[in-house]
């Protein structure tokens, strides 16, 4: 109970705009760069010198982003660009990461920051997916898979475990409550959606830390860390289709979207990680989970390990759903 109070209401972020070193000649990938923790992570790390792609589905917002971002820090040495992905829509994953290896020869961190939270019941992707789990999980791993080659490329030039991949978790994936699965994803059922929005979610972010996890024994060994976070609770567009109920009685607990940015930016450049901590669920503002529940640390395990192997048989199913996208 009390790490659940401690991601309620956190220590101070260790690392922010004011202490971030430079970033100069390092390349980024953030999704869901033009509003929100996206945009604050953007606006930081292009304060500090970095080249930032902020991926999205709209070129449009994408662009009036870039342009206060511009205005409002005039004499940054960083660059913005826009990079055009649909996460909800497999078939423009590809075409996206070609016109990224187009431009960039590296990448030293991916940040899977978009998401979807409680969209309305019924509601999937391009391909027929849930919407939840295509958008927060079936993306984001194919974006990932198909960026490896490039991760892996520019960790062979850095050290410490400087390359990352940040993933996008929740609080809603450890807490029953919230329909978090005790035991982790039921892969018997995984096709089936739950006629419950908030259950899916909570599914999906499950599913972001089993993703995180199972990158960090493949790519681990290539020098590639890779990490989930929970952000925060926090004031965004995330919540937009939540009952305004539900938004009136959370409102307190909200933080601004700027503290989401700092735990993904502690997860993403911070050098208290190594790659011992490839696998590990950063908690707001920027702290390992010293206490993830035993029931989901067994659905992280392989069976070979004494867990449950569910991670492995999610990422398997994973990519079976995006095999004909790459």
């Amino acid at each position: 109970m009390g790490v659940t109070f401690s991601q309620f209401f956190p220590p101070s972020p260790p690392l922010t705009e004011a202490n971030i070193s430079s970033q100069q000649g390092k390349v980024f990938i953030v999704t869901g760069g033009a509003s929100g923790i996206g945009f604050e992570l953007c606006r930081i790390l292009y304060q500090a010198g970095g080249k930032v792609y902020l991926a999205g589905r709209s070129e449009e917002k994408a662009n009036a982003a870039i342009a206060t971002l511009k205005a409002e820090s005039a004499t940054s040495s960083g660059e913005l660009h826009f990079l055009h992905v649909s996460l909800d829509d497999l078939s423009s994953i590809t075409p996206a990461v070609e016109s990224f290896k187009a431009r960039e020869s590296r990448l030293d961190v991916l940040f899977n920051n978009a998401g979807v939270s409680c969209p309305p019941r019924g509601s999937v992707s391009a391909q027929g997916h849930e919407l939840q789990m295509a958008t927060n999980c079936l993306g984001p791993y194919l974006l990932t898979q198909l960026l490896l080659p490039t991760l892996v490329q520019t960790a062979k030039a850095t050290q410490n475990a400087a390359v990352r991949v940040v993933w996008t978790s929740s609080i809603a994936a450890e807490l029953s409550a919230l329909g978090a699965p005790k035991d982790g994803i039921d892969m018997a059922n995984i096709s089936t959606s739950s006629q419950n929005p908030q259950e899916n979610y909570s599914i999906s972010k499950i599913g972001n830390w089993y993703l995180a996890s199972e990158l960090a024994s493949q790519a681990g060994p290539d020098g590639v860390l890779s990490v989930t976070v929970n952000p925060g609770n926090l004031k965004s567009a995330l919540t937009r289709h939540l009952p305004a109920a539900a938004r009136i009685l959370t409102s307190p607990l909200l933080y601004a979207p700027v503290y989401g940015a700092y735990t993904e930016l502690w997860a993403g450049l911070s050098s208290d990680l190594s790659m011992k901590d490839g696998g590990n669920y950063i908690i707001p503002w920027g702290r390992v989970h010293p206490s993830p529940s035993s029931s989901l640390v067994a659905s992280l395990a392989s069976k070979e390990d004494g867990g449950t192997g569910v991670a492995k048989a999610f990422v398997k199913w994973c990519d079976e759903q995006t095999a004909k996208f790459r």
